[in-house]
């Protein structure tokens, strides 16, 4: 006898030698068009789901200070130079906020100021 699970009412064997279809086959018999035809057409999906690509630095690779950052990457490990550059970032924010401070600089500005660092950043190779 197989072992066998149940869910929501349903009963189902957690192995067989043959192959009937799946889930919807248990609740509709070896006639899959009926589980089909019982699903309104506003539900059904038609085309599969497309993931979007992950964001990567364009500039990967490029930039003056880009072979350091990559040497050391690969010299102290990729978690512990992810800690480091967050910590540099964050510093970085903070000369920035305080700049903005003594000037009187509204945050609209300091913002602006901190997406330029962050190119700038890019381009140098600082972010490889």
């Amino acid at each position: 006898m197989a072992t066998s699970v149940s869910v929501a009412g349903f009963h189902k064997p957690l192995y067989s030698t043959t192959f009937h279809g799946g889930w919807g086959t248990s609740i509709c018999g070896d006639n899959s068009t009926v589980l089909i035809k019982s699903v309104p057409e506003a539900v059904r999906v038609v085309k599969p789901v497309r993931f979007l690509p992950v964001m990567k630095n364009i500039n990967e690779g490029k930039g003056l200070f880009a072979p350091v950052v990559v040497l050391a990457r690969n010299i102290i490990g990729k978690k512990r130079f992810n800690q480091l550059r967050g910590k540099a970032i964050a510093l970085h924010s903070q000369v920035i906020t305080e700049f903005c401070k003594s000037i009187g600089a509204d945050a609209k500005q300091r913002q602006g100021l901190i997406r330029l660092a962050k190119k700038n950043g890019e381009r140098l190779g600082f972010l490889a």
